[in-house]
């Protein structure tokens, strides 16, 4: 099928099955699985993954022309946003074909919600000083025990499955004793408590594991090389944020330059002058994650460059709520207002991925070859540092 066919069969298969505003009746996880499966079944879900998994093995320009004439729909994909940009991406790239065989396809039709746990109280910015542990227990049949705490993960109360970062040596520095797992979210001992946000809603969670049992053929890569790992997951994270994949709401952002050149008076140059800036960022930054993914898919690994994109996201996404702010009035703030919600999310959006500050860090450090900020803990073995709530 040539690329004009596809568009035209994307085009009326969404005009036939995006939900409508009546479908907001039934329950919304019930909804986004049914809208996912239909999705997968007409070919549209898992564009340019690979056959073998489940995937359609298809092109960037096929995945292009299908978020094209997706934009102007509302499409209820968000509940799957962690395991389309982030864990699914990290098991094509670094698991085994068993957990590929097991988890890419249910994830793709969406039959299994996933969640990514990295984050902890004491391990923000500084992943690598996480202190969940995880002890293996051959005596159980060679599983791994895992107790801890993760904080800020996102959809955990509706995850089956989720990516865990643990520590498995702490006599080694920070960086070489993290492994990764599989983790199942309904198991014995792990416990999802909801966190509210400033929009009253509740996306975030924090997580408790206790005594909670990983068969060792969960485990994602080599005993102490989690942070290999976990540096692929962050770069498909950053890449996805900045890209917004799964993230639903295709519909123009409510700050965008077509809703604000709806809401003010575009006879004002000044004003013209300022949603010309708008388009440009945003375009920009278009570009710029095209080019990226480009590259991913041609094998090219762009490193810290999924970094800038990021970056250049999270200050687009305060720029966008700035100037609404500006140009509409005090009152786009205000709880009821269609930009109010736009508004309040967007300081989120230089926190979530790694804070702006850690972006700039990466980006001159390792794309612009400036010195790196000192570091005591590079050789240190993590028992002998003063980390999060150690003593």
């Amino acid at each position: 099928m040539n690329l004009a066919d596809y568009r035209h069969a994307a085009r009326a298969w969404l005009r036939d099955n995006a939900p409508s505003d009546d479908s907001q009746e039934t329950d919304p996880i019930t909804r986004a699985k049914d809208f996912m499966a239909r999705l997968y079944d007409a070919g549209y879900s898992g564009i340019t993954w690979p056959e073998r998994w489940g995937g359609q093995g298809l092109t960037q320009a096929e995945e292009r022309a299908f978020a094209e004439e997706a934009r102007g729909y509302a499409l209820p994909t968000y509940i799957f946003a962690i395991g389309l940009g982030m864990t699914g991406p990290t098991l094509v790239d670094r698991g085994t074909d068993a957990q590929r065989e097991r988890f890419v396809r249910p994830l793709l039709r969406g039959e299994e919600i996933w969640c990514q746990l990295f984050s902890e109280p004491g391990a923000g910015s500084d992943v690598a000083s996480l202190q969940t542990r995880a002890v293996r227990d051959e005596a159980r049949g060679d599983q791994w025990i895992v107790d801890g705490q993760k904080v800020w993960t996102s959809v955990a109360h509706h995850a089956d499955w989720g990516l865990l970062l643990a520590r498995t040596d702490v006599d080694v520095p920070k960086h070489k004793g993290l492994t990764m797992f599989v983790v199942d979210m309904h198991h014995p001992g792990v416990t999802v408590r909801p966190l509210k946000d400033m929009s009253g809603r509740a996306n975030f969670n924090e997580v408790f594991f206790d005594d909670v049992t990983i068969p060792d053929e969960h485990r994602v890569g080599e005993v102490n090389d989690g942070w290999s790992v976990a540096v692929t997951t962050l770069l498909h994270e950053r890449l996805s944020i900045s890209a917004g994949v799964g993230m639903g709401g295709q519909r123009d952002h409510p700050a965008s330059v077509e809703a604000l050149r709806q809401a003010v008076d575009t006879g004002d140059p000044l004003v013209r002058d300022q949603l010309v800036e708008l388009h440009i960022r945003t375009r920009a930054l278009a570009l710029f994650n095209q080019r990226l993914a480009q590259e991913t898919r041609a094998g090219i690994f762009p490193g810290a460059r999924g970094s800038a994109a990021k970056l250049l996201l999270a200050e687009l996404t305060m720029f966008q709520a700035d100037l609404a702010t500006q140009l509409v009035g005090p009152e786009a703030a205000l709880a009821g207002h269609p930009l109010a919600q736009a508004i309040s999310m967007a300081p989120g959006m230089a926190l979530g991925g790694g804070t702006n500050e850690i972006m700039r860090n990466i980006v001159g450090d390792r794309v612009l070859g400036l010195p790196p900020e000192p570091r005591v803990d590079k050789t240190v073995p993590f028992k002998d540092l003063k980390v999060g709530t150690q003593a």
